[in-house]
């Protein structure tokens, strides 16, 4: 039987040195271009995904080579894993197309007969004074290849995670561990924080929208095409885009002013008392048109049909120079606003110019002056010299047309380029990264790594029901909590709080502070259940178990 076919037909993956050396000479032959990677591979953890996924999009072919089980150096133990597992688990990732084990130490006489198109290593490489891998660099360039240093977005260790399994700490519990150990994530001092909240004065511009869910019975095919049926049973109703924002701070027990544009129309003033009602002040610029609606068709909790009833929403100079007005008098009413929220939800209230302005006019009224952006209309490159900005990591690289390098490399070049002192960038289920820009000037070799700081917090939600909003809702904590006095870890800890509590809720409703100290309570109980006894806080008036 030919070697690349199993007992079934299908191709295999992991080959021997014969058949990798035959294939990749057929793909020279073809014009594909052939990307390496090489490493020991014992758990493939969320950061080799990340780089094997990156280093697939640098060609036509992945190769991954491990280390075999003989030539690892890894101290006793090591690999926990048998090099055919470790080639069988790579072999079972579909943008991987081909596995090989090397048994020689390095990979410098393997590069040499396979001569990759691309060789990818990680981000630690890229200043790395190994003797090794520079002869691995000299091999592939020495043949035409290029080496090329992959992302290092979230940055995990197998020999540490191996550590913390022995200790029963999962990955993810393990970085909640480190988390709940940091002083400034204590309860006490997040207790106290969240004290603070109230009585801070947050200014929010930005468009307001209603969002409305549409719940509808189970689905059919329509009898006269084969088209989807569904039959509304109810719908709700919330208030969203700039004004859930606005209802957000109330919640958390600040004074928020909403800047914003409306119709004069019955619905506009319905509003209105709906917010008043929660505590939250208006300041409204007069439009014509509708309030813009986004409607989201559901089957149980599955959403199936979106539909934007939007229409663009073209600010004349007359009208812009209002809105500047209306939010810098907002920020400088009485005492004087404690923080300003700018959010772009991308309907056309903002052009580049206007939202680029509206920073610069409202930057010295107040401590902390943040903003998101939503819709691929928004413009986050517009917004300049920032306390903080929480985009999404997709936000983030289209703005930058940056999709494939590492995410550290593409924060620090916005930083840089906007003067944002502080990101927070959402990943979706992997939580979050917060990147601090320190001062000073640039490092030896013109290295920009030890000028930016950062942590991941892990998603903080043990059930995803609905994701609408979460950005809003971790918007409103950050803020809320460096208006407060608190770190850049302390408001992104409470905004993935934030963000969990909303993420489990079907619709657009505010979080609260008590949802964020419960929250706290359930990460810090959940920490105390699942870590090893050398690291339970066995300080004087904390609990030493969990019930």
């Amino acid at each position: 039987m030919d070697a690349s076919q199993n007992v079934v037909g299908g191709p295999v993956k992991v080959m021997t040195r014969e058949r990798l050396l035959e294939v990749r000479a057929q793909a020279r032959h073809e014009g594909r271009r052939v990307v390496q990677c090489h490493g020991c591979f014992d758990i493939v953890h969320p950061g080799h995904i990340r780089h094997l996924r990156q280093a697939k999009s640098l060609g036509d072919v992945l190769l991954v080579t491990i280390t075999g089980d003989a030539t690892i150096a890894k101290g006793t133990g090591r690999p926990l894993i048998p090099e055919e597992l470790r080639a069988e688990n790579l072999a079972a990732l579909d943008f991987v197309d081909w596995v090989y084990i090397e048994q020689r130490p390095t990979a410098s006489e393997l590069l040499e007969d396979v001569r990759p198109d691309v060789y990818v290593k990680g981000r630690e490489y890229e200043f790395n004074a190994d003797p090794r891998f520079a002869a691995e660099r000299s091999t592939v360039e020495r043949h035409g290849g290029r080496v090329v240093f992959s992302s290092g977005d979230v940055v995990f260790s197998s020999t540490a995670l191996i550590a913390a399994m022995e200790q029963s700490i999962d990955p993810y519990h393990h970085r909640l561990a480190q988390l709940t150990q940091a002083d400034e994530l204590q309860p006490t001092r997040l207790n106290q924080l969240l004290g603070d909240f109230r009585g801070k004065r947050v200014v929010i511009v930005g468009e307001t929208i209603f969002d409305t869910y549409v719940l509808c019975d189970r689905p059919d095919v329509a009898g006269e095409s084969p088209i989807l049926t569904l039959r509304p049973v109810e719908r709700r109703h919330y208030d969203g885009g700039a004004a859930v924002i606005a209802r957000h701070v109330a919640a958390l027990g600040g004074f928020p002013t909403l800047v914003t544009a409306l119709p004069e129309n019955d619905e506009a003033d319905a509003l209105r008392r709906r917010l008043l009602a929660e505590g939250v002040q208006m300041r409204v610029l007069p439009v014509r048109g509708a309030i813009p609606e986004k409607q989201r068709f559901l089957v149980g909790q599955q959403k199936v049909f979106k539909l934007d009833l939007l229409e663009p929403m073209l600010l004349d100079a007359g009208q812009n120079d209002a809105l500047l007005a209306l939010a810098s008098d907002a920020c400088a009413d009485g005492p004087g606003a404690h923080a300003a929220i700018v959010a772009d939800f991308g309907l056309g209230m903002f052009s580049a110019r206007l939202a680029a302005t509206l920073c610069r006019t409202v930057r010295p009224l107040v401590k902390v002056l943040s903003g998101d952006v939503s819709g691929r209309r928004s413009n986050l490159t517009a917004f300049r010299d920032m306390d903080l900005l929480c985009p999404s990591e997709s936000e983030l690289r289209d703005a930058t047309r940056r999709h494939g390098e590492g995410l550290p490399a593409v924060a620090w070049q916005f930083m840089e380029e906007s003067k944002t002192k502080s990101l927070i960038t959402t990943m979706g289920a992997e939580g979050l990264i917060a990147f601090d820009r320190l001062p000073g000037g640039p490092a030896e070799n013109g290295r920009w790594d030890p000028r930016l700081r950062s942590e991941h917090v892990p998603a903080l939600c043990p059930l995803a029901i609905d994701p609408l909003g979460c950005g809003d809702s971790l918007l409103a904590a950050a803020t809320m909590a460096l208006a407060s006095g608190g770190t850049l870890l302390q408001a992104a800890f409470l905004g993935a709080a934030a963000a969990g509590c909303q993420v489990q809720r079907l619709g657009n409703t505010p979080v609260s502070a008590t949802d964020l100290r419960r929250t706290a309570t359930r990460v810090h109980g959940a920490h105390l259940t699942y870590a090893a006894a050398d690291v339970i806080d066995t300080r004087p008036g904390r609990a030493a178990v969990a019930g």
